[in-house]
């Protein structure tokens, strides 16, 4: 991993629980060091952009007045674990004009935490054993929930036999490690990409990742073409009834708007 610091970032802040505090003002200075995957190409859209950080941070520090210097750091540190691409935080809120009538360097206060966002992943087999297929993966990702599953006409592509799919729930704080991951699975079914949306062992497409924007050679999140997938969106509200997809709206609205008969739900189950 990868660690990006920001030390000493000065911001006018009007927190405190004295009246001259929330009147005067003081400046209070801040540290952020983020933990992010190891970019793999020099390209900012694999790594954090720390001068827009430091803008929300500003922001995240001018804003409503707190009380406390510990409420304003978690302020802080939810921003942090808020932008795309970071893993665990630190933030340390630094007061040193605190009104204590003594001589003092400092007060400061830290937090730490890590990201936890859910992933949607979407899997489909229509070669060979397409159960056990979808089986290997849903063993190896360990989700946190698991669809039914669906056969579904497939979509786009050659003539081809009908699919059967899933979506599967996990927390993955690094988009592109479990990119990385599910091609690795993949690989293993020994899926072929001779043919674009021909039929393979396994597919497995990265949905959402939280509330992730990204737009990559390798990844784009969310999904472009999900919002128009009945075998995504279906088998999706199985494990979540109240999903949103970022930027399309709610799933269950999505699935009112399009042609499902080519969805059916089976008999078929997967383990956990």
């Amino acid at each position: 991993m990868v660690a990006i610091q920001l030390h000493g970032l000065r911001v006018r802040g009007f927190h405190g629980v004295l009246p001259e505090e929330r009147r005067d003002g003081q400046d209070f200075l801040i540290d952020a060091t983020l933990e992010v995957g190891t970019p793999e190409t020099d390209d900012l859209d694999r790594t954090v952009d720390y001068g827009a950080l430091a803008d929300r941070l500003a922001a995240a520090v001018a804003s409503d007045p707190v009380d406390l210097i510990e409420t304003l750091a978690q302020r802080l540190l939810a921003v942090c674990l808020d932008t795309a691409l970071v893993l665990t935080a630190t933030v340390r809120v630094h007061k040193p004009s605190a009104p204590i009538p003594l001589p003092f360097d400092d007060v400061t206060v830290t937090v730490r935490g890590r990201a936890r966002r859910e992933a949607v992943l979407s899997l489909g087999s229509n070669l060979g054993d397409r159960l056990a297929h979808l089986q290997a993966a849903v063993a190896l990702l360990a989700p946190l929930a698991v669809s039914g599953v669906y056969e579904t006409a497939p979509v786009g592509g050659p003539d081809q036999d009908p699919y059967l799919n899933a979506v599967v729930l996990l927390d993955a704080a690094d988009p592109f490690a479990l990119w990385r991951f599910t091609s690795a699975i993949e690989a293993s079914r020994q899926r072929e990409r001779g043919v674009r949306w021909g039929p393979r062992t396994l597919d497995i497409d990265l949905i959402t990742v939280g509330d992730q924007l990204l737009a990559t050679p390798e990844l784009t999140l969310p999904h472009p073409r999900a919002g128009e997938r009945a075998f995504v969106l279906v088998p999706w509200l199985d494990v979540d009834p109240g999903a949103v997809l970022p930027g399309a709206g709610p799933v269950a609205e999505l699935v009112a708007r399009l042609d499902t008969t080519g969805v059916r739900r089976t008999d078929l189950g997967l383990r956990p």
